[in-house]
């Protein structure tokens, strides 16, 4: 059965019914899921037949993008005693809304009388009288095909007989989300967790239950202000509890839009987009600056300030001071800083808070944008090997939504080591675009692992000019 599949009927006349049905909605899904992919992985060099082969043995290619489906409702019982903290009001319907929308994850909200039993890992909606039992699995990370990461079952109950006992009970909603995955690389923590969370959550005003499978110890210590700014108490593990546990609403999983980003639309009510996230970290982390800093009415004759990531393994800059001298001589006041993620992000919130302009190599580190002032400029500096539009999908776009100003600057073989290291003959010079048909490892290898920078500063120049000039006219 698939992660998230209904359980067939009893009759076997049904059930042959909804197989033939199911066979052809399939391979007209499969055949339309082939040719979306294909659009989107021609444009990155990915490929195709190994993603569409992928996603099918993960079994995930089940409902269409976009589609929602929900139960009938069904009568609720009235509210039982609350016990805990909330300000919710039990629902007086149940139902239980499954989303796909998009490609990366799955949802789905259950309303009415939600019992979570945190030791067989199910969330229970409880009907008043007789109803369809219904049933799905979910991965509550926001990429559905992490296989890591533990499923959820979601169960519409026959009747109430069937429903565990509650030993908490909460007025208050709740959200089901789980770490693993690729969590603990920045650009993870904030793609496919706290941003994803932030869409789930921010309706509430901290008015709301985090329940976390897979949990990862160090994640609420490193993300605590923002954990608390979403909600107004602790999280609970659900992997070290033994309660079954009720809400009036239960979220479970959370909904990844795209990288780094947040449509509107999607989102509950419609009305958040990323500049509400980046006011958001600055209201809880209590970043002062809400725009760089004017070079005509503030402070004439002040230079804006830069700040050059440092990397100390792939994707360094070779010639890190000249790219400084080059900078400053642009206008700018710059420094080289590490940006790796300390125990918490706090400080290093503050500190990226304080610069005009951000500079870096494409990976994680750019995501501390998220820190800059808007109307403040991030430089992403594009490895060679036809990563432009990868570059461009996971900052470059995120970055215009959250305000900034965002320029790229590509490097070419001769700024790039692996022209030394390789050679001019070798594959990953020669012919990128095989390289990327090859996969995604093999990519990585040679234009994320294997490759840093020497940037040619002449050519550079009208780069940190530009940067220059969008803070002068701020």
């Amino acid at each position: 059965m698939s992660c998230c599949e209904e359980k067939p009927g009893k009759s076997m006349k049904k059930a042959l019914i909804h197989l033939n049905i199911g066979f052809v909605v399939g391979v007209l899904f499969v055949l339309l899921t082939y040719l979306v992919v294909s659009q989107q992985t021609a444009i990155s060099g990915f490929n195709v037949a190994t993603t569409v082969a992928q996603l099918i043995a993960d079994k995930q290619l089940i409902k269409d993008p976009g589609e929602t489906i929900s139960t009938a409702e069904v009568q609720q019982p009235p509210a039982e005693k609350q016990l805990n903290q909330g300000s919710g009001v039990s629902a007086e319907k149940g139902k239980v809304v499954y989303n796909t929308k998009g490609y990366y994850s799955e949802t789905c909200e259950v309303d009415g009388d939600v019992r979570i039993n945190s030791t067989a890992l199910t969330v229970s909606l409880v009907p008043a009288s007789s109803s369809e039992h219904r049933e799905w699995r979910i991965r509550p990370y926001s990429r559905k095909t992490m296989p890591d990461v533990k499923m959820v079952t979601v169960t519409q109950l026959p009747d109430k007989a069937a429903a565990p006992a509650c030993t908490v009970t909460y007025s208050m909603p709740a959200v089901i989300f789980a770490l693993g995955g690729l969590t603990g690389n920045f650009w993870h923590d904030f793609t496919d967790v706290l941003v994803p969370l932030f869409i789930a959550s921010r309706r509430y005003a901290g008015e709301v239950q985090f329940l976390i499978t897979n949990m990862r110890l160090w994640y609420p210590v490193a993300y605590k202000t923002i954990l608390q700014g979403l909600s107004k108490y602790d999280v609970v593990d659900l992997d070290d509890d033994a309660h079954v546990r009720c809400f009036p609403h239960v979220t479970v999983g959370i909904h990844q839009h795209r990288d780094l980003s947040i449509i509107p639309e999607w989102s509950p009510g419609g009305r958040l987009a990323m500049p509400d996230f980046t006011r958001f970290l600055r209201e809880v982390y209590a970043l002062p600056r809400a725009a760089p800093a004017s070079l005509v009415r503030d402070e004439p004759g002040r230079r804006p300030r830069l700040l050059l990531i440092h990397r100390g393994h792939s994707r360094r800059f070779m010639n890190e001071q000249e790219i400084l001298r080059a900078a400053e001589a642009a206008g700018f006041e710059a420094v080289a800083t590490d940006l790796r993620r300390d125990v918490t992000v706090d400080e290093q919130a503050k500190a990226v808070n304080s610069f005009d302009a951000l500079l870096g190599v494409h990976g994680a580190g750019l995501t501390n944008a998220v820190f800059l002032p808007p109307g403040a400029v991030l430089i992403q500096v594009v490895p060679y090997g036809k990563m432009d539009v990868i570059a461009t999908l996971e900052f470059g776009e995120p970055a215009k939504e959250m305000g900034l100003r965002y320029l790229d600057y590509s490097v070419t073989a001769e700024e790039s080591t692996l022209l030394e290291t390789l050679g001019p003959e070798h594959p990953a010079i020669k012919d990128p675009d095989a390289v990327h048909r090859s996969g995604w490892n093999r990519m990585t290898e040679f234009y994320l692992d294997k490759q840093s920078v020497r940037i040619d500063v002449a050519r550079f120049a009208p780069t940190l000019a530009q940067a220059f000039d969008h803070l002068r006219q701020q």
